[in-house]
């Protein structure tokens, strides 16, 4: 008996096999593979196609400019490390520029960055409406705080509202960071508890040996220096220490007559006095020292090492000898595995801003460092989600090292990498100066002198 097929195609191989294999069937079966295979090759042909239009759909959306936002201040008691931070962000744009643009993984090509930057002249009610019209009427990609944690502080909350994550660069205040707050992440300077560590840890083994049984502290009352003071009081206490603060005293921000201050710190009678400030507050402290006749036997100054241009300027050099003070990435090479070494990118800078005012410093480093690891993110993260994006900069604790040192974050986004040295001012020949090392004692490159001569 014959067999008809109307669509021989849609028979199964099994059932072509419960028929006697005729020449007939053999044809049929012969062309039934043959189309099936003609089938997979098309379906395979449509599958394919259908990736790679999908694909350049993809690739169609990435946008024309990827826009970063931030502040900067060119005048006010914040400008100079503002503008240092400012002009390292715009040394990394420009870089990334020069090659066509920052490699966006999720768009799998370079994109152009386009930097959006407003002056707040160090104000926090200007920084605020500045930020908020980065967000909500420029509509930035990413957005990057202005300098120190005064000017950061009104950029937390605005950012936390607007589900906007903050790429804060110098504002190590420890209250901006939260196990409640995912918008935030601290990426040049570690978090302002962990700053005063080889003050105290110096203190109280080699001060110790050195006769140092006593010490005052003088603190501004904000977010990065209050919690510096906070820090010192703590570690004393797990330390069990036998030095004894006889000083412990909050003064405002703005504070710039210190005439009164230093002789209730001279009354205490300290062997080692502490000052928690901004530069206008250096530079004021250590004026009125100089106008009052007085010298402690140890004296520390906040911003001395981080930002000494000013301070050097304000105070001259010999009123400066012997005081402790940070030493900065801007002052000590470290080892990168990304980007360039301390003294290619200081060579870079020098050509690059020849007609600057701006000197090179410590935030300096801190702006082309979060380029860095804007690059590094930028290159892994999955969507241009913010918080994809932090994921993507989480992956990139403990594993990478530029010229700032180790990049390490906590649970809170908070940076506990890069501590920072305790160092001694040498004066120099042409009325110079530099800072030896004193603590740790890993990486010292001088001893300490007490007390100061």
């Amino acid at each position: 008996m014959g067999h008809t097929y109307d669509n021989p195609i849609n028979v199964s191989f099994r059932s072509l096999r419960l028929f006697r294999p005729r020449k007939s069937d053999w044809l049929l079966e012969s062309a039934f593979l043959e189309e099936t295979m003609l089938r997979k090759l098309a379906f395979g042909l449509l599958a394919s196609a259908s990736a790679l239009l999908a694909a350049a759909s993809y690739a169609a959306q990435a946008p024309s400019e990827l826009k970063i936002g931030t502040l900067y201040a060119t005048s006010g008691p914040f400008a100079s490390t503002s503008m240092q931070q400012y002009d390292g962000v715009k040394f990394w744009v420009d870089e990334m520029n020069a090659r066509g643009g920052v490699y966006v993984k999720p768009y799998h090509k370079k994109v152009p960055i386009r930097l959006i930057a407003y002056d707040d002249q160090s104000n926090t009610a200007t920084a605020a409406t500045l930020y908020d019209q980065l967000i909500t009427q420029d509509k930035v990609n990413i957005l990057i705080s202005d300098s120190t944690s005064v000017l950061t502080s009104v950029a937390v909350p605005i950012a936390r509202n607007h589900k906007m994550l903050l790429i804060d660069v110098t504002g190590g205040g420890t209250p901006f960071f939260s196990k409640d707050n995912p918008y935030i992440v601290l990426t040049a300077i570690p978090v302002t508890s962990l700053w005063p560590k080889y003050i105290v840890d110096f203190l109280a083994t080699d001060g110790a040996k050195l006769g140092i049984r006593s010490v005052a502290m003088l603190y501004d009352t904000n977010d990065f220096t209050g919690t510096e003071a906070q820090a010192v009081r703590n570690s004393l206490k797990a330390l069990r220490s036998p030095l004894k603060l006889v000083y412990d005293h909050g003064v405002p921000t703005q504070t710039s007559s210190y005439t009164v201050i230093i002789n209730n710190i001279r009354a205490t009678h300290p062997d080692a006095v502490i000052e928690f400030g901004f530069p206008n507050n250096d530079i004021a402290y250590l004026r009125a020292l100089q106008e009052n006749g007085v010298t402690f036997n140890w004296q520390f100054a906040n911003f001395l090492g981080i930002d000494p241009v000013p301070i050097k300027k304000a105070v001259g050099v010999q009123g400066l000898k012997d005081l402790y003070s940070y030493v900065p990435p801007s002052l000590l090479a470290h080892n990168p595995n990304f980007g360039l070494t301390l003294a290619q990118y200081q060579t870079a800078w020098d050509h690059k801003y020849a007609n600057d005012k701006v000197p090179f410093g410590h935030a300096s480093v801190g702006g082309y460092m979060t380029g860095l690891v804007l690059q590094k993110a930028l290159a892994r993260t999955q969507s241009m989600e913010q918080l994809a994006l932090r994921k993507a900069i989480f992956s990139l604790s403990g594993k990478l090292r530029t010229l700032d040192g180790a990049f390490s974050l906590n649970a809170e986004g908070a940076q506990v990498g890069e501590l920072l040295p305790l160092g001694q001012i040498r004066l120099t020949a042409n009325n110079g100066m530099k800072f030896a090392v004193v603590y740790p004692h890993a990486i010292a490159t001088g001893k300490a002198i007490y007390p100061a001569k």
